[in-house]
């Protein structure tokens, strides 16, 4: 165990900063969460400011000094940061060398001269899981939009037949998949196992892209059939480069931290003994931070180098990379701060004693927290942080594999019916011309069943595992 993990474990288990009944404190806890909702949606506040303001409101109404409160907030964000913020960072300039090298254009393009016809819905939420697995959804739409609107002109297909499946499989992995920025604080949160997670996550994720993806298509395009926008078809990405990387180098340097996270839980669970040597050696190469710097390193050779890119360029690349993540990261952070906030008052143990004399498993509880966040503040990364605050004390006795289904069930539920309040709903709506209600009909109808459709697989595997 990490001492950044035996500082948060300790941290979990300090005394409360309030000792107020459960009433005050279940009272304390809406009011908080109403914050924040208010200042989201109403006020148009940004997420960081609301997730401060409405900590703070916790704490008071809570009945905290606010010396103390303040304090469990400060804790909260820089433990968040310190674990999952140069995680991010990492994420982000893969995403920025994929994109700017062209090695994106080059795994769209080889996959769709082998795809045509009936085929092109699987080929499209093949190339959108790809391309996703490093990328933030919005970095991962921005760079889709144009494959999905020229697909549908040059094929004559129905936007949302090949639409629905391209934008299922960035909402999957944006939900789901380590490194993420929402499942990274929930496995930190809930002090789940990556690895696990993650194996679990792809599991999860595959029946669930199909069934939201290809198979929901066939339906959006008969409730919405339009055609691409001709005035939002973009130019292509990367015409600039004389040459772009292979696509066996693009599809191995995006693999290779999945790879490396997935070795190490294998071999935890094969070998189970710390001091063996291979098992030392895959925790090293295995943990996320490793691999993904890692995937960054080769990737300033396999994509940047390959592209023709110079030193200068290479590092240009990199500085553009960091600073979109800024209001990313300050989200995370002040969302770690309100689940510190959270613990410190102790609300987590209201819910562990509530939860006993409930016949709600854990794993729908996490959900069903997740979905009403997700519904009242549109964002599927404060509805993940805040639930995982909610329910941590329910992780601590479970095993390793149901831990990492609770951080997969939250990360469902913080996917459920995104709507007018979640910025992925406008940005869907005007990249493909529709009216709000089309937007509603599909996009929104494709993340509910996301969200259920994983959930049913999540309670399957809680049976099996």
């Amino acid at each position: 165990m990490t001492s950044l993990s035996v500082e948060m474990l300790a941290a979990e288990a300090a005394e409360p900063i309030t000792s107020a009944g459960n009433a005050q404190l279940g009272i304390a806890v809406l009011a908080g969460i109403a914050v924040i909702v208010l200042l989201i949606t109403r006020l148009k506040m940004h997420a960081f400011l609301a997730l401060t303001i409405g900590s703070l409101a916790l704490g008071s109404f809570a009945g905290a000094a606010p010396a103390d409160t303040i304090l469990s907030f400060t804790k909260g964000l820089g433990s968040t940061v310190a674990g999952v913020g140069v995680l991010i960072a990492l994420g982000a300039i893969l995403g920025k060398l994929l994109a700017d090298s062209g090695g994106a254009d080059q795994v769209v393009d080889t996959i769709l001269a082998k795809a045509s016809g009936r085929v092109m819905p699987w080929a499209m939420v093949l190339i959108a899981s790809i391309i996703g697995l490093p990328l933030f959804f919005e970095v991962g739409i921005v760079l889709m939009i144009p494959v999905v609107l020229l697909v549908a002109k040059r094929g004559n297909y129905s936007l949302m037949r090949i639409g629905i499946p391209a934008l299922a499989g960035l909402s999957v992995m944006h939900g789901l998949i380590p490194p993420h920025p929402g499942p990274l604080v929930a496995i930190d949160a809930l002090d789940a196992n990556l690895g696990v997670t993650l194996a679990l996550g792809v599991l999860v994720a595959i029946p669930t892209v199909i069934i939201a993806g290809p198979v929901f298509s066939r339906y959006a395009a008969r409730w919405v059939d339009i055609k691409p926008p001709e005035n939002m078809i973009p130019q292509r990405p990367s015409e600039d480069l004389d040459r772009r990387p292979s696509f066996g180098a693009t599809l191995a340097t995006i693999l290779l931290p999945v790879v490396l996270m997935l070795l190490n839980a294998l071999v935890e669970i094969v070998v189970d003994d710390p001091e063996n040597g291979l098992q030392k050696v895959t925790m090293v190469i295995g943990s996320p931070l490793i691999a993904l710097l890692a995937a960054v390193l080769v990737g300033m050779f396999t994509l940047g180098r390959a592209a023709g890119f110079t030193k200068d360029r290479i590092a240009g690349t990199v500085e553009k990379s960091l600073a979109p993540i800024a209001g990313i990261l300050l989200i995370v952070g002040a969302g770690g701060g309100f689940k510190q906030t959270l613990i410190d008052a102790g609300v987590g143990q209201m819910i562990l004693e509530f939860s006993e004399n409930w016949s709600i498993p854990a794993l729908l509880l996490g959900w069903l927290i997740a979905v009403a966040i997700r519904l009242a503040t549109g964002s599927a990364t404060v509805a993940t942080i805040s639930a995982a605050g909610l329910v941590a004390p329910l992780a601590a006795d479970m095993s390793t594999s149901h831990a990492a289904l609770l951080v997969l069930a939250i990360g469902a539920g913080s996917l459920f019916f995104s709507h007018v309040n979640d910025a992925g709903f406008w940005l869907v709506k005007e990249y493909f011309g529709m009216d709000v209600g089309q937007t509603l009909k599909t996009w929104s109808v494709m993340e509910t069943i996301i969200s259920v459709v994983a959930m049913a697989f999540i309670m399957l595997l809680s049976l099996l595992l």
